[in-house]
Protein backbone atom coordinates (compact mmCIF):
# COMPACT_ATOMS: atom_id res chain seq x y z
CA UNK A 1 0.00 0.00 0.00
CA UNK A 2 1.68 3.26 -0.90
CA UNK A 3 2.36 5.99 1.93
CA UNK A 4 0.91 9.11 2.34
CA UNK A 5 4.14 10.80 1.37
CA UNK A 6 3.88 9.39 -2.07
CA UNK A 7 0.17 9.50 -2.43
CA UNK A 8 0.40 13.42 -1.66
CA UNK A 9 3.70 14.53 -2.22
CA UNK A 10 4.74 12.44 -4.89
CA UNK A 11 2.04 14.80 -7.35
CA UNK A 12 3.53 17.45 -5.13
CA UNK A 13 6.80 16.97 -5.79
CA UNK A 14 6.74 16.64 -9.68
CA UNK A 15 4.96 19.52 -9.83
CA UNK A 16 7.22 21.69 -7.95
CA UNK A 17 9.95 20.33 -9.92
CA UNK A 18 8.57 22.01 -13.40
CA UNK A 19 8.31 24.79 -11.32
CA UNK A 20 11.57 25.32 -10.54
CA UNK A 21 12.74 23.81 -14.30
CA UNK A 22 9.86 27.01 -15.68
CA UNK A 23 11.42 29.57 -13.12
CA UNK A 24 14.94 28.71 -14.59
CA UNK A 25 13.23 29.92 -18.41
CA UNK A 26 11.53 32.92 -16.42
CA UNK A 27 14.82 34.01 -15.12
CA UNK A 28 16.67 34.01 -18.70
CA UNK A 29 13.80 35.70 -20.34
CA UNK A 30 13.72 38.24 -17.72
CA UNK A 31 17.47 38.66 -18.54
CA UNK A 32 17.07 38.86 -22.50
CA UNK A 33 13.99 41.26 -21.80
CA UNK A 34 16.46 43.77 -19.82
CA UNK A 35 19.54 43.66 -21.72
CA UNK A 36 17.78 43.76 -25.34
CA UNK A 37 14.51 46.19 -24.61
CA UNK A 38 16.07 48.83 -22.67
CA UNK A 39 13.94 51.51 -24.46
CA UNK A 40 11.15 50.03 -23.31
CA UNK A 41 8.45 52.55 -21.10
CA UNK A 42 8.59 52.69 -17.78
CA UNK A 43 5.32 51.01 -16.80
CA UNK A 44 6.29 48.06 -19.11
CA UNK A 45 9.58 47.59 -17.11
CA UNK A 46 7.81 47.61 -14.00
CA UNK A 47 5.09 45.50 -14.56
CA UNK A 48 7.91 42.67 -15.97
CA UNK A 49 9.98 43.29 -12.71
CA UNK A 50 6.36 42.27 -10.72
CA UNK A 51 5.51 39.44 -12.85
CA UNK A 52 9.39 38.58 -11.86
CA UNK A 53 8.89 38.65 -8.49
CA UNK A 54 5.53 37.23 -7.76
CA UNK A 55 7.13 34.34 -10.05
CA UNK A 56 9.92 34.31 -7.24
CA UNK A 57 7.64 34.56 -4.24
CA UNK A 58 6.05 31.52 -5.93
CA UNK A 59 8.84 29.43 -6.19
CA UNK A 60 10.31 30.15 -2.48
CA UNK A 61 6.36 29.44 -1.16
CA UNK A 62 6.01 25.77 -3.16
CA UNK A 63 9.89 25.01 -1.80
CA UNK A 64 9.31 25.52 1.64
CA UNK A 65 5.64 24.07 1.48
CA UNK A 66 8.06 20.81 0.69
CA UNK A 67 10.74 21.34 2.93
CA UNK A 68 8.96 21.39 6.35
CA UNK A 69 6.82 18.18 6.28
CA UNK A 70 9.39 16.37 4.63
CA UNK A 71 12.56 17.78 6.21
CA UNK A 72 11.78 19.26 9.40
CA UNK A 73 8.74 17.19 10.14
CA UNK A 74 10.06 14.27 8.98
CA UNK A 75 8.98 10.68 10.45
CA UNK A 76 5.39 12.58 11.33
CA UNK A 77 2.72 11.28 9.06
CA UNK A 78 0.20 13.41 10.34
CA UNK A 79 1.52 16.11 8.72
CA UNK A 80 1.41 14.72 5.31
CA UNK A 81 -2.30 15.12 5.17
CA UNK A 82 -2.31 18.49 5.94
CA UNK A 83 -1.75 21.48 3.63
CA UNK A 84 -0.49 24.77 5.38
CA UNK A 85 -1.07 28.33 4.79
CA UNK A 86 1.76 28.31 2.90
CA UNK A 87 0.35 25.89 0.39
CA UNK A 88 -2.67 28.32 0.43
CA UNK A 89 -0.39 31.13 -1.62
CA UNK A 90 0.25 29.10 -4.21
CA UNK A 91 -3.85 29.00 -5.73
CA UNK A 92 -3.33 32.97 -4.71
CA UNK A 93 -0.31 33.98 -6.19
CA UNK A 94 -1.47 31.70 -9.16
CA UNK A 95 -4.27 33.81 -10.28
CA UNK A 96 -2.62 37.11 -9.23
CA UNK A 97 -0.14 36.12 -11.84
CA UNK A 98 -2.93 34.97 -14.57
CA UNK A 99 -5.05 38.10 -13.96
CA UNK A 100 -1.91 40.23 -14.71
CA UNK A 101 -1.09 38.53 -17.81
CA UNK A 102 -4.56 38.11 -19.33
CA UNK A 103 -5.10 41.73 -18.74
CA UNK A 104 -1.92 42.50 -20.88
CA UNK A 105 -3.28 40.90 -23.45
CA UNK A 106 -6.41 42.42 -23.21
CA UNK A 107 -4.91 45.37 -24.02
CA UNK A 108 -3.70 44.24 -26.55
CA UNK A 109 -6.36 42.64 -28.47
CA UNK A 110 -7.84 46.69 -27.67
CA UNK A 111 -5.03 48.02 -29.59
CA UNK A 112 -4.78 45.65 -32.52
CA UNK A 113 -8.50 44.68 -32.94
CA UNK A 114 -10.06 47.82 -31.25
CA UNK A 115 -13.00 45.22 -30.48
CA UNK A 116 -14.45 46.77 -27.23
CA UNK A 117 -16.89 43.50 -26.32
CA UNK A 118 -13.85 41.07 -27.15
CA UNK A 119 -12.05 43.30 -24.33
CA UNK A 120 -14.45 43.37 -21.99
CA UNK A 121 -15.76 39.40 -22.16
CA UNK A 122 -12.02 38.43 -21.56
CA UNK A 123 -11.18 41.08 -18.56
CA UNK A 124 -14.85 39.75 -17.40
CA UNK A 125 -13.05 36.22 -17.05
CA UNK A 126 -10.11 37.32 -16.10
CA UNK A 127 -11.68 38.95 -13.04
CA UNK A 128 -13.48 35.33 -12.47
CA UNK A 129 -10.73 33.64 -12.09
CA UNK A 130 -9.07 35.92 -9.84
CA UNK A 131 -11.89 35.89 -7.32
CA UNK A 132 -11.59 31.82 -8.02
CA UNK A 133 -8.32 31.41 -7.07
CA UNK A 134 -8.46 33.77 -4.19
CA UNK A 135 -11.65 31.24 -2.77
CA UNK A 136 -9.40 28.81 -3.52
CA UNK A 137 -6.66 30.35 -0.87
CA UNK A 138 -9.10 30.74 1.51
CA UNK A 139 -11.22 27.30 1.01
CA UNK A 140 -7.31 25.73 1.99
CA UNK A 141 -7.30 27.72 5.19
CA UNK A 142 -10.49 26.09 6.29
CA UNK A 143 -10.42 22.94 4.82
CA UNK A 144 -6.54 21.93 4.95
CA UNK A 145 -7.23 18.36 4.58
CA UNK A 146 -5.75 17.06 1.01
CA UNK A 147 -8.42 14.31 0.53
CA UNK A 148 -11.42 16.92 2.14
CA UNK A 149 -9.99 19.18 -1.23
CA UNK A 150 -12.91 18.41 -3.48
CA UNK A 151 -15.37 19.65 -0.42
CA UNK A 152 -14.94 23.02 -2.18
CA UNK A 153 -14.21 21.93 -5.89
CA UNK A 154 -17.43 24.61 -7.09
CA UNK A 155 -14.92 27.43 -6.51
CA UNK A 156 -11.89 25.63 -8.04
CA UNK A 157 -14.04 25.15 -11.05
CA UNK A 158 -14.52 28.51 -11.33
CA UNK A 159 -10.94 29.18 -10.91
CA UNK A 160 -9.90 26.69 -13.47
CA UNK A 161 -12.50 27.22 -15.83
CA UNK A 162 -12.70 30.76 -16.35
CA UNK A 163 -8.59 30.89 -16.49
CA UNK A 164 -8.92 28.86 -19.65
CA UNK A 165 -11.85 30.54 -21.19
CA UNK A 166 -10.18 34.16 -21.16
CA UNK A 167 -6.94 32.29 -22.57
CA UNK A 168 -8.54 30.36 -25.32
CA UNK A 169 -10.43 34.08 -25.99
CA UNK A 170 -7.08 35.83 -26.39
CA UNK A 171 -6.07 33.27 -28.75
CA UNK A 172 -8.89 33.17 -30.95
CA UNK A 173 -9.82 37.07 -30.74
CA UNK A 174 -5.90 37.63 -32.06
CA UNK A 175 -5.83 34.87 -34.45
CA UNK A 176 -9.15 35.76 -36.03
CA UNK A 177 -8.04 39.44 -36.57
CA UNK A 178 -4.21 38.18 -37.89
CA UNK A 179 -5.64 36.26 -40.69
CA UNK A 180 -8.17 38.87 -41.96
CA UNK A 181 -4.82 41.07 -42.64
CA UNK A 182 -3.07 38.23 -44.83
CA UNK A 183 -1.49 40.11 -48.25
CA UNK A 184 -0.39 37.24 -50.29
CA UNK A 185 3.05 38.79 -49.80
CA UNK A 186 6.04 36.39 -49.08
CA UNK A 187 7.60 38.71 -46.44
CA UNK A 188 4.50 40.45 -44.53
CA UNK A 189 2.62 37.10 -44.46
CA UNK A 190 5.62 35.10 -42.87
CA UNK A 191 5.66 37.83 -39.92
CA UNK A 192 2.01 36.95 -39.51
CA UNK A 193 2.32 33.63 -39.60
CA UNK A 194 4.60 33.60 -37.14
CA UNK A 195 2.81 36.38 -34.79
CA UNK A 196 -0.03 33.46 -35.52
CA UNK A 197 1.90 30.50 -33.88
CA UNK A 198 3.12 32.09 -31.30
CA UNK A 199 -0.25 33.50 -30.18
CA UNK A 200 -1.66 29.40 -30.80
CA UNK A 201 1.47 27.57 -28.72
CA UNK A 202 1.41 30.57 -26.14
CA UNK A 203 -2.42 30.97 -25.33
CA UNK A 204 -3.64 27.15 -25.85
CA UNK A 205 -0.36 25.94 -23.29
CA UNK A 206 -2.17 27.77 -20.58
CA UNK A 207 -5.59 27.09 -21.45
CA UNK A 208 -4.74 23.07 -21.82
CA UNK A 209 -2.86 23.35 -18.68
CA UNK A 210 -5.67 24.51 -16.76
CA UNK A 211 -7.96 22.14 -18.08
CA UNK A 212 -6.38 18.70 -16.92
CA UNK A 213 -5.63 20.19 -14.25
CA UNK A 214 -9.30 20.59 -13.49
CA UNK A 215 -10.44 17.33 -14.74
CA UNK A 216 -8.10 15.57 -12.60
CA UNK A 217 -9.27 17.67 -9.17
CA UNK A 218 -12.73 16.52 -9.90
CA UNK A 219 -11.87 12.60 -11.02
CA UNK A 220 -9.62 11.70 -8.57
CA UNK A 221 -8.77 12.79 -4.54
CA UNK A 222 -5.23 12.27 -4.96
CA UNK A 223 -3.67 14.97 -5.07
CA UNK A 224 -2.81 14.33 -9.30
CA UNK A 225 -4.20 17.23 -10.46
CA UNK A 226 -1.08 19.18 -8.62
CA UNK A 227 1.27 18.20 -11.25
CA UNK A 228 -0.13 20.71 -13.26
CA UNK A 229 -1.60 23.10 -10.55
CA UNK A 230 1.96 24.34 -9.44
CA UNK A 231 3.42 25.16 -12.76
CA UNK A 232 0.01 26.98 -13.88
CA UNK A 233 1.56 30.27 -13.03
CA UNK A 234 5.31 30.01 -14.85
CA UNK A 235 3.22 28.98 -17.57
CA UNK A 236 1.77 32.02 -17.93
CA UNK A 237 4.53 34.36 -17.10
CA UNK A 238 6.62 32.61 -19.80
CA UNK A 239 3.94 32.89 -22.50
CA UNK A 240 4.09 36.65 -21.82
CA UNK A 241 7.55 37.42 -21.71
CA UNK A 242 8.01 34.98 -24.94
CA UNK A 243 5.49 37.27 -26.54
CA UNK A 244 7.31 40.15 -25.50
CA UNK A 245 10.85 39.28 -26.15
CA UNK A 246 9.58 37.72 -29.65
CA UNK A 247 9.48 41.40 -31.03
CA UNK A 248 13.21 41.66 -31.92
CA UNK A 249 12.91 38.17 -33.87
CA UNK A 250 10.13 39.40 -36.02
CA UNK A 251 12.34 42.89 -36.73
CA UNK A 252 15.41 40.82 -37.88
CA UNK A 253 13.53 38.10 -39.52
CA UNK A 254 12.46 41.10 -41.75
CA UNK A 255 15.49 43.15 -42.01
CA UNK A 256 14.56 46.01 -40.19
CA UNK A 257 18.00 46.21 -38.62
CA UNK A 258 18.79 46.54 -34.88
CA UNK A 259 16.67 49.59 -34.05
CA UNK A 260 13.98 47.60 -31.69
CA UNK A 261 10.67 48.65 -30.97
CA UNK A 262 9.69 50.70 -27.84
CA UNK A 263 6.47 49.55 -27.96
CA UNK A 264 5.03 46.66 -27.12
CA UNK A 265 2.35 46.38 -29.66
CA UNK A 266 4.14 48.49 -32.65
CA UNK A 267 5.50 45.58 -33.90
CA UNK A 268 2.24 43.72 -34.30
CA UNK A 269 0.04 46.81 -35.10
CA UNK A 270 3.15 48.34 -37.69
CA UNK A 271 2.80 45.18 -39.05
CA UNK A 272 -0.88 44.25 -39.37
CA UNK A 273 -2.62 46.90 -39.28
CA UNK A 274 -0.65 48.07 -42.22
CA UNK A 275 -0.74 44.97 -43.70
CA UNK A 276 -4.32 46.46 -45.22
CA UNK A 277 -3.50 49.26 -46.80
CA UNK A 278 -0.52 47.20 -48.84
CA UNK A 279 -3.48 44.77 -49.75
CA UNK A 280 -5.11 47.27 -51.63
CA UNK A 281 -2.07 48.74 -53.49
CA UNK A 282 -1.48 45.57 -54.33
CA UNK A 283 -4.71 44.36 -55.65
CA UNK A 284 -5.07 47.97 -57.15
CA UNK A 285 -1.72 47.78 -59.29
CA UNK A 286 -1.11 43.95 -59.78
CA UNK A 287 -3.32 44.03 -62.68
CA UNK A 288 -0.67 47.29 -64.39
CA UNK A 289 2.54 46.75 -66.84
CA UNK A 290 4.98 49.49 -67.24
CA UNK A 291 6.86 49.36 -69.39
CA UNK A 292 9.90 52.06 -69.61
CA UNK A 293 11.23 53.26 -73.16
CA UNK A 294 14.52 55.21 -73.20
CA UNK A 295 15.48 57.17 -75.91
CA UNK A 296 18.91 58.54 -76.42
CA UNK A 297 19.84 61.96 -78.71
CA UNK A 298 23.00 63.22 -79.47
CA UNK A 299 23.21 67.33 -79.49
CA UNK A 300 25.25 69.78 -80.73
CA UNK A 301 25.82 71.87 -77.56
CA UNK A 302 26.96 74.70 -80.64
CA UNK A 303 23.98 75.08 -81.97
CA UNK A 304 21.67 78.18 -80.61
CA UNK A 305 18.15 75.38 -80.35
CA UNK A 306 18.37 71.22 -79.71
CA UNK A 307 16.79 70.24 -82.68
CA UNK A 308 13.21 68.46 -81.96
CA UNK A 309 12.81 64.67 -82.41
CA UNK A 310 9.30 63.80 -84.66
CA UNK A 311 8.76 60.66 -82.80
CA UNK A 312 5.39 59.88 -81.40
CA UNK A 313 6.61 58.98 -78.20
CA UNK A 314 8.92 61.88 -77.31
CA UNK A 315 5.35 64.03 -77.51
CA UNK A 316 5.27 63.54 -74.01
CA UNK A 317 8.51 63.59 -72.82
CA UNK A 318 10.34 66.59 -71.21
CA UNK A 319 13.31 68.24 -72.91
CA UNK A 320 15.89 69.61 -70.60
CA UNK A 321 17.59 72.97 -71.30
CA UNK A 322 21.91 72.54 -71.80
CA UNK A 323 23.83 74.82 -70.22
CA UNK A 324 25.55 77.10 -73.19
CA UNK A 325 29.12 77.18 -71.54
CA UNK A 326 29.01 72.92 -72.27
CA UNK A 327 31.28 72.06 -75.26
CA UNK A 328 30.92 68.71 -75.96
CA UNK A 329 28.50 66.65 -77.31
CA UNK A 330 25.80 64.95 -74.58
CA UNK A 331 23.63 62.61 -74.30
CA UNK A 332 19.80 63.14 -73.49
CA UNK A 333 17.75 60.62 -72.01
CA UNK A 334 13.86 60.51 -71.89
CA UNK A 335 11.77 58.11 -70.76
CA UNK A 336 8.11 57.42 -70.96
CA UNK A 337 5.62 54.87 -69.68
CA UNK A 338 3.71 52.93 -71.04
CA UNK A 339 0.16 51.11 -69.40
CA UNK A 340 -0.07 54.25 -66.90
CA UNK A 341 -1.43 57.69 -67.38
CA UNK A 342 1.62 59.88 -67.89
CA UNK A 343 1.74 63.27 -66.06
CA UNK A 344 1.39 67.00 -67.72
CA UNK A 345 4.80 67.52 -69.36
CA UNK A 346 6.19 70.74 -70.46
CA UNK A 347 7.11 71.07 -74.04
Amino acid sequence: MPSAASETYGPIFIGLVFNILLYGIMITQTFLYFTVYKRDKLWMKLFVFLLFFCDTLNCAFDIAFVFIPLVDDFGNETRLSYATWIFGTDPALTAFIALFVQMFFAWRVKVLTNSIPAVCLIAFCSICQWCGGIGSAIAVGMIPEFIHFQRFETIVVVWLAFSAVADSLITVALVWHLRKHKTGFHATDDIVNRIIRLTVQTGLVTALCAVIDLILFLASPSGLHLVFNLPLSKLYTNSLMSSLNSRAGWKYGNGLGDNVSSDPTEVSRGHVKGLSMHGDMSRRAGQEVFIDVESHEMIDVGDSKPPLSSSSHLQAASLYAIPSRCRSPVEKSTRVSVGAVPQSVIP
